[in-house]
């Protein structure tokens, strides 16, 4: 199996990864939201594979997930917010990769973590589905709230699980498969 074909079913398993997590490991915060686990696995993605797998498991697994649960309401504001946080985050994983000091890296993934969020569901997803619902955005931005913060949380209490699965990930598929240096 070549690397791309071995890159592609990693990202494949990323995915079903994000279903089965966002599905079977509800935790509820608030009123009627949950931590969505799948954001463990976008950042793990994110950090070792780079933005394209981490767009790929965000946005497919939001819309795997939906056509699972719910159909198609809230997809198209959640799975294009979630390609915007995997953009972000997974770009400045790979440009963060030489500083050498870890707690500083994750700071400034951190910040970039809330900055994609905010964009991405307290902006975007609440566009979407102020035009979808015909509801005015300020009222779907209050509505997104939880989902900002709980992803939030989520995605940075992920970084320690991304630092302790490096010797594992680097025994099993080797260096060449995560993001350059």
């Amino acid at each position: 199996m070549n690397q791309s074909t071995k890159k592609i079913c990693i990202t494949a398993i990323g995915i079903s990864l994000f279903v089965v997590l966002s599905l079977c490991l509800q935790v509820p915060v608030f009123e009627n939201y949950y931590l969505c686990l799948g954001y463990v696995v976008m950042t793990v993605f994110c950090y070792y594979f780079g933005p394209l797998s981490g767009m790929a498991v965000g946005g497919l697994g939001v819309v795997f997930y939906c056509l699972l649960t719910s159909g198609l309401r809230g997809m198209p504001g959640w799975a294009t917010g979630n390609l915007v946080i995997a953009l972000l985050v997974g770009i400045t994983c790979k440009t963060t990769k030489r500083i050498n000091k870890q707690w500083l890296r994750y700071m400034l993934i951190s910040f970039i973590i809330v900055l994609s969020v905010a964009i991405a569901i307290l902006g975007i997803k609440s566009i979407v589905e102020s035009l979808l619902y015909a509801q005015p955005i300020w009222i779907r931005v209050l509505k997104n709230f939880y989902a900002f913060v709980a992803d939030t949380v989520v995605m940075i209490a992920s970084l320690p699980i991304c630092a302790s699965l490096k010797k594992i990930m680097i025994k099993n598929l080797g260096e060449e498969f995560f993001v350059k240096r």
